[in-house]
């Protein structure tokens, strides 16, 4: 990076040296769903409970060997600081029902996290199973589904606790479920009162240590077959995660195309210490395509650094797109979070925010055009190359090789 470049930050009073500091130990979730289009060990078969993806590229990650294989290669081209997150359908050894879903399930892949100094986040997996009774499932009329569910809740907290302590690094339990209506409800208050009941079941089920982990819930707006009523909508969680003090979780692709997600961010940091996101890029709908670095994903990166909300937040990815190479779409969305925050890091905020305080708009809409044209891309460069990575140019042919030697055989 040339020196010009430092000093021309620096007459911003920004120090670039403390950005790309703060952006390494900024730890990014990898979803490892994205290698295998969802699919998990458990069984093979079409996604239910409003999971879908499009495409069928060749290549995809069959079993656990195959999947860390593509794992290992993508975290050769992610830089900064990483974790994996799980659902529960990625249980290896003996296969077990959900409910059953334990620690014992997950050995093989606390020994390849902890190999290579990774975290591990986790997901109770609550779709794609006969268990979600017409589409419900914690919030179910069937006493026995809703058990069969909780419990499964209950055993993931115990696995998350695990992760943690294996890993010595934080991890959270997200609980996300499909349940809705495809046609306006004749109920709308019942289904939500058996949620509401469901989830304090399963934080009563297990005392799990609040210091080394996390609960977090995630709304929905709608999904295929749910289209007029989610029960686990935005203001639901809002509320419960706050009156529980667990983590409400914002999924970039789970609100109305109009709504701004980050402009979310702020408001929520008001009431909550800690907050959890999965970001994805919706087209019209939540469609988890792979991340680009256009202003909805700077918005929630420019968010997260201007509320100093970094090392309070759990950072997850959540894309799946089956009809390109998946290796390339899981590190293409990765570093795009990355130069986000790091685009976001580089912002002279103090000045910006003086300026609006003084009721200078001008200014502010003068150095926020300025800004752009700044050469934050030599700035990514320096950071690639102290984190030992190679360009984005060089990664697509390395993983085209990867795809002609590895993936083209399966």
């Amino acid at each position: 990076m040339r020196k010009e470049v430092k000093e021309i930050y620096a007459s911003y009073g920004v120090d670039v040296s403390k950005a790309l500091k703060e952006l390494a130990k900024t730890k990014i979730s990898l979803h490892c769903w994205q290698l295998d289009d969802v699919n998990g060990f458990e069984q093979e078969g079409s996604l239910t409970g409003g999971i879908q993806t499009t495409g069928n590229y060749p290549g995809k990650a069959r079993n656990f060997k195959e999947l860390t294989q593509d794992l290992d290669k993508a975290l050769s081209y992610i830089p900064g600081s990483k974790k994996i997150n799980l659902h529960a359908i990625y249980q290896t050894g003996k296969i077990v029902e959900r409910n059953e879903v334990g620690i014992e399930q997950f050995k093989d892949w606390v020994s390849y996290a902890k190999e290579r100094g990774l975290g591990l986040d986790y997901n109770p997996t609550i779709f794609s199973h006969p268990m979600l009774v017409d589409g419900l499932s914690l919030s179910s009329p069937d006493e026995k589904v809703r058990e069969y569910w909780i419990k499964h809740c209950v055993e993931g907290l115990k696995i998350t606790e695990h992760f943690a302590k294996e890993t010595g690094q934080k991890s959270l339990m997200n609980i996300w479920i499909p349940d809705g209506l495809k046609d306006v409800p004749a109920d709308r208050l019942g289904p939500r009162k058996r949620l509401k009941d469901s989830l304090d079941k399963i934080l009563a089920g297990y005392k799990y240590d609040k210091k080394v982990m996390d609960v977090s819930v995630e709304s929905k707006v709608f999904g295929i077959g749910v289209e007029s009523y989610t029960v686990g909508s935005n203001e639901f969680y809002l509320n419960y995660a706050a009156s529980r003090h667990i983590c409400c979780l914002l999924d970039t692709g789970h609100f109305h195309p109009t709504e701004n997600v980050a402009d979310k961010i702020s408001s929520m940091f008001c009431y909550y210490d800690k907050l959890a996101f999965h970001v994805s890029r919706p087209v019209r709908w939540d469609s988890d395509h792979v991340l680009k670095l256009n202003d909805d994903l700077q918005d929630v990166a420019d968010e997260l650094v201007k509320c100093d909300g970094l090392q309070r937040s759990y950072i997850g990815l959540d894309y799946f797109d089956a009809s390109i190479n998946r290796i390339a779409a899981m590190v293409i969305g990765a570093r795009n979070m990355e130069k986000a925050l790091l685009r976001a890091l580089l912002t002279p905020w103090n000045l910006l925010k003086k300026a609006q305080d003084n009721y200078d708009h001008t200014k502010v809409l003068a150095l926020q055009e300025e800004l752009k044209t700044l050469p934050w891309g030599e700035v990514w460069d320096e950071y690639i190359k102290r984190q030992g990575m190679v360009s984005d140019a060089q990664m697509f042919e390395e993983v085209r090789v990867y795809e002609k030697e590895v993936l083209s055989k399966r």
